[in-house]
């Protein structure tokens, strides 16, 4: 398993719980809005859009709530003057994080993301400081034995993916492709029936940083901290932990 896809093993694992919480639903309306805001209504035109869409769907969103989130960007009229803002910084053992926010406050944000941090054990950093660390790259995650394998890698590599990996630990198919080719790749593969469970453009580290014991259960938390913070989007960081410490950490 390379490094940049063991993050994407980690969120499938995770997609359960995270569809527990109540705000989810908050996340995935503001990034409907701004897709649909920024690139228009038609998600076969816009693989934001699209990818957001998907995503809302996997967690069980309404139709009425993704057409009213579409329909509020399109028409520019979201109620809010929410724009897309980045913080980055560094963890214990010096994992690199980038945190991605919406919000109408910019420096209510600033301020709740860097008191994440610091009673996290870590440090926010100065725009620039880590991202050079990481890059994009679209990404379909299917859970194993829902899929013929066979067939994924066909239509896949046939529609610009670059790999494909299985994550047995994680029980996912990974398919990764450039974030040019993820539009027409998603496409095919909706052609075909292959539904993904995980369906994004995402920042993927260049290299992991391999954390355990007494780091590992403080960038998780850490982690988890700037997870809940009402603005927060996604996080991204470049650790590696083991199943086996992730499942100490849990227990």
């Amino acid at each position: 398993m390379s490094g940049h896809n063991k993050w994407s093993s980690i969120k499938h694992k995770k997609a359960a719980v995270d569809a527990k919480r109540g705000k989810i639903f908050t996340r995935y309306i503001r990034e409907i809005t701004i897709a649909a805001r920024l690139g228009g209504d038609d998600p076969d035109a816009n693989p934001r859009l699209r990818a957001a869409i998907t995503a809302a769907k996997g967690v069980n969103m309404p139709r009425d709530n993704i057409e009213r989130a579409i329909s509020r960007g399109a028409g520019g009229d979201d109620g809010e003057n929410i724009e897309e803002v980045r913080y980055e910084g560094y963890g214990q053992g010096g994992v690199a994080i980038l945190v991605d926010c919406m919000t109408d406050n910019r420096n209510r944000t600033v301020a709740d993301v860097r008191s994440a941090f610091n009673k996290g054990g870590g440090n926010m950093g100065e725009a620039g400081c880590v991202s050079w660390m990481f890059h994009q790259k679209g990404q379909f995650v299917f859970a194993s034995g829902t899929v013929d394998e066979e067939q994924l890698m066909e239509v896949a590599l046939g529609a610009g993916a670059d790999d494909i990996e299985e994550d047995s630990d994680a029980g996912c198919m990974i398919v990764s492709c450039e974030p040019t080719a993820f539009g027409t790749l998603h496409q095919a593969l909706d052609d075909v029936g292959l539904e993904a469970q995980v369906s994004e453009i995402s920042w993927v580290p260049e290299n992991s940083i391999s954390v355990e014991g007494e780091a590992a259960e403080k960038v998780l938390a850490l982690i988890e901290r700037l997870e809940d913070l009402d603005d927060v989007q996604n996080v991204y960081a470049n650790y590696d932990i083991s199943d086996a410490e992730i499942e100490r950490i849990s227990a």
